[in-house]
């Protein structure tokens, strides 16, 4: 018998219930920022990926493109609704603003002295940035930044789109803060998510 004969894909109740779960196990706070991210579907598909990851702040920067153009919007899906947006035409004053409200800045970005994303510290309050799609964070926000890290890629190819960049940063934050839980479980929806 194969150890995938009882494997289904959840409806959309169980997918509901799995992310409420995902959701109270996550306390820490999360914010995004966006210096000069100009693509308006690397936008909307940001948008969406914070509003995954339960980000509740994004600072839009420079000539980031607005969360109102057509193109971000259909990418976004209307997630957008889900963050507090801040437009700030400074990065390195929004990245000021997020080490006031408490949080560690961490840009991602290839730069002198930058760190493994695995290596970085991420606990408590983070502020992710990333940057435009060519130029990349502005010195400002490196300025600013309690931490540069950099996404090891071992691949041939040497960069990766903006909006894939944000993903795996904000999905590494929050993988961090979830080792050591146990998992929701998913045969017994209601159980799972103890600290061990």
């Amino acid at each position: 018998m194969s150890h995938s004969a009882g494997r289904r894909q959840l409806g959309p109740t169980d997918v509901k219930r799995l992310n409420r779960q995902w959701r109270r196990l996550t306390q820490a706070r999360l914010c995004l920022l966006l210096d000069g991210v100009g693509q308006p579907f690397n936008v909307g598909s940001i948008i969406r990926t914070a509003a995954a990851f339960g980000v509740d702040q994004l600072w839009l920067c420079g000539d980031s493109a607005a969360p109102q153009h057509p193109s971000a919007r259909k990418t976004a899906l209307g997630t957008d609704r889900y963050l507090d947006t801040e437009h700030e035409p400074d990065a390195r004053a929004a990245g000021a603003s997020a080490r006031a409200a408490g949080l560690r800045v961490v840009a991602i970005e290839l730069a002198a002295g930058a760190v493994p994303l695995h290596e970085a510290p991420l606990d408590g309050g983070v502020c992710l940035a990333v940057g435009n799609e060519d130029r990349g964070c502005s010195p400002g926000l490196l300025a600013v930044a309690d931490v540069v890290a950099y996404i090891p890629l071992p691949g041939k190819v040497g960069s990766l789109n903006v909006a894939a960049a944000a993903a795996i940063a904000l999905a590494e934050v929050r993988r961090r803060e979830w080792a050591g839980l146990d998992a929701p479980d998913l045969t017994a929806p209601g159980r799972g998510g103890a600290r061990t």
